[in-house]
């Protein structure tokens, strides 16, 4: 049986994003992101779900970071999932908001509830966790007077109060997640593909004036509709960046091709980190 890992423990919106693409596999927690694509690595689990952008807080740089300097994986698709962000309680609490003295969760779940947690939350500490769901274990077994930030999911497995819905700051919360596998194969969503897309890490021989134009020109004059770019640092040193750019199409035979040769006469060193489809969940 095909087996996925994700970022866990139980409840977190990794294993939401899991539970709605997936059905017959057998799942797997992981502490953190990068032990989930270190066990896909080493063969333990056959595809990793990781997530990768916020549309509020941005890119979770953890995994951008890992895939690029530690582990090349190949994407083999996209899961895109509603985020919806609750204040949860113990059954038992019984005070008011401004009793509350810590909040406990993910640091993009916190920052995506930054001006709640300000305007509601005046007493309260903010406590990073490795994930919603670890904060949501962790208010269940405390008797102190606290609250987690996290999923109807997490609210469920570990029996806590949804004292608050939708405290996220802004409406259109959304994240996108990870499918990393060595055998594409193995991924089966049985669920519409919305699109599909390319991603391609580019990396510049040098810094020099006017690079980035000449990159971006390679699939300008191609018209090949771009939907990110993003640069990181290299790690060799002040000013050396690498380039992660989303192409909105699936590789070909002649586009990419041309653009990945244009780019090489450039200097520039062109891996294609995957080509796959878009899900879109609705949760």
């Amino acid at each position: 049986m095909t087996t996925i890992g994700y970022l866990g423990p139980k409840g977190t919106f990794t294993k939401l994003a899991v539970d709605t693409a997936f059905n017959r596999e057998e799942k797997q927690s992981f502490k953190t992101i990068p032990e989930c694509i270190d066990a896909v690595d080493k063969g333990i689990i056959d595809i990793g779900v990781v997530p990768l952008e916020n549309a509020i807080e941005g890119t979770v740089q953890l995994t951008v970071d890992y895939l690029v300097h530690q582990v090349r994986l190949p994407i083999a698709a996209e899961i895109v999932v509603p985020i919806q962000q609750h204040l949860l309680v113990r059954e038992d609490f019984i005070g008011e908001l401004s009793d509350i003295m810590e909040v406990h969760s993910h640091s993009h779940a916190i920052a995506q509830c930054h001006q709640y947690i300000h305007q509601n939350l005046p007493n309260a500490n903010t406590i990073y966790t490795t994930s919603t769901g670890k904060a949501a274990e962790f208010v269940s077994e405390s008797n102190e007077p606290i609250a987690a930030i996290g999923n109807k999911l997490a609210a469920s497995e570990y029996g806590l109060r949804i004292l608050q819905e939708n405290i996220h700051d802004y409406p259109n919360n959304h994240t996108r997640f990870l499918a990393l596998t060595k055998n594409k194969d193995l991924v089966q969503i049985n669920h519409p593909i919305q699109t599909e897309k390319t991603t391609l890490l580019i990396t510049l021989p040098s810094d020099q004036s006017g690079a980035l134009h000449q990159i971006l020109s390679a699939f300008a004059w191609r018209k090949m509709n771009l939907s990110k770019i993003e640069s990181r640092p290299t790690k060799t040193g002040l000013g050396n960046y690498f380039f992660m750019i989303d192409v909105n199409q699936q590789y070909d035979d002649v586009l990419f091709p041309g653009v990945q040769a244009e780019l090489e006469a450039l200097g520039c060193k062109v891996t294609i980190l995957g080509t796959y489809p878009v899900y879109h969940m609705n949760i």
